[in-house]
Order: C-alpha cells, then sequence, then structure tokens
C-alpha cells in the first residue's frame, strides 16, 4: 500500500515517453521447472526486439526505462505475482 503512490509515478512516467504500455510480461521457469508468467514495468520502446539482450547502452532502452533498471524499480510488479504458475 505505501508504494502505490510510486507505482502510480513510475507508470505515468512510461505513458507520457512514448504512449506505449506500462507493463511487460515474460514467461520464465521457476521452482520445479514449472512455467512463470512474470510482470515488470516496460523499460524498452513498445517495438523491441526481445529475443536480443540488452546491452547497457541499448538504443531500445527508454530515458525511464535506463532509471527503472539503474534503480531495480521496474521489477517492482513482480512483487505481486512472485510464486504464481501459469
Amino acid at each position: 500500500m505505501l508504494s502505490a503512490p510510486r507505482w502510480g509515478l513510475i507508470a505515468l512516467a512510461i505513458k507520457l515517453e512514448d504512449g506505449g504500455p506500462v507493463f511487460f510480461r515474460q514467461e520464465r521457469w521457476g521452482r520445479g521447472q514449472r512455467p512463470m508468467r512474470v510482470y515488470k514495468f516496460r523499460t524498452m520502446i513498445p517495438t523491441a526486439d526481445r529475443s536480443v539482450q540488452a546491452t547497457a547502452e541499448d538504443p531500445r532502452i527508454t530515458k525511464v526505462g535506463r532509471v527503472l533498471r539503474a534503480t531495480a524499480l521496474d521489477e517492482m510488479p513482480q512483487l505481486l505475482t512472485s510464486g504464481r504458475a501459469t
């Protein structure tokens, strides 16, 4: 509950920067090799090729995304979804 205002500000910053979606969804393997869906704040341009790993100076990373990655705030949505299998 205390982090709700921060979530709102992050979502607003992402939307204002390029109008794209706020969240990024990714399938990962969890405990026992069970697939799980992970949500993160989007840090790359909406049309980014996600099959290629991002590098430190990757031009696909947005300005807001650089701040989120540097502070690990892009990981916050995982707090709500951690441990849930698809």
